[in-house]
């Protein structure tokens, strides 16, 4: 077995989290690494002037390109596939993980949207069940489409918890 197949199997209806989830964690990389530059060559730019100033803007413009170029990988690792009686979800890079939610054990769903989140139109989707280790989420869903998998899912949930 191909190791994809394990973190994708086959003939499941795959979706992908909106593109907007890029330009957003991309924002808040370059907030943070202005921020992070600036404090650096202050702390730095005492003791060493320019020289402490350089070694910062450097350091600076390494963790941009780094994050620039990892985000869209990240991006495309998140997907979620909802099946008969569980959801999928699987993320990760390096470390790819596949996480099985059956419906029967979620206990709630949070949906959550921060200020940049709301300004982009996203949403993230939390999953709550009785074990944290089958906790699940979902970032970068467009508002729409969480609240329609927040209901889904609560229905879902609810129908096959009766069932027990």
């Amino acid at each position: 077995m191909d190791q994809d197949q394990l973190f994708a199997p086959p003939g499941e209806a795959w979706q992908q989290v909106s593109r907007k989830l890029v330009a957003l964690r991309r924002l808040v990389l370059v907030i943070w690494v202005v921020i992070g530059t600036v404090a650096a060559g202050f702390g730095l730019g005492l003791p060493f002037e320019l020289a402490g100033v350089a070694v910062a803007v450097a350091g600076g413009l390494v963790a941009l390109g780094w994050g620039l170029w990892l985000i869209p990988r990240n991006w495309r690792a998140w997907g979620y596939a909802e099946r008969l009686d569980d959801l999928l979800v699987t993320h990760g890079v390096m470390y790819r993980k596949l996480t099985v939610v059956p419906y029967g054990r979620m206990q709630f769903v949070d949906v959550a949207s921060g200020p940049l989140e709301r300004r982009y139109g996203l949403a993230t989707i939390q999953l709550h069940t009785a074990s944290p280790a089958t906790d699940a989420k979902i970032p970068g869903l467009p508002a729409a489409e969480a609240a329609r998998l927040r209901d889904r899912l609560s229905a879902l949930g609810e129908a096959q918890a009766a069932g027990l």
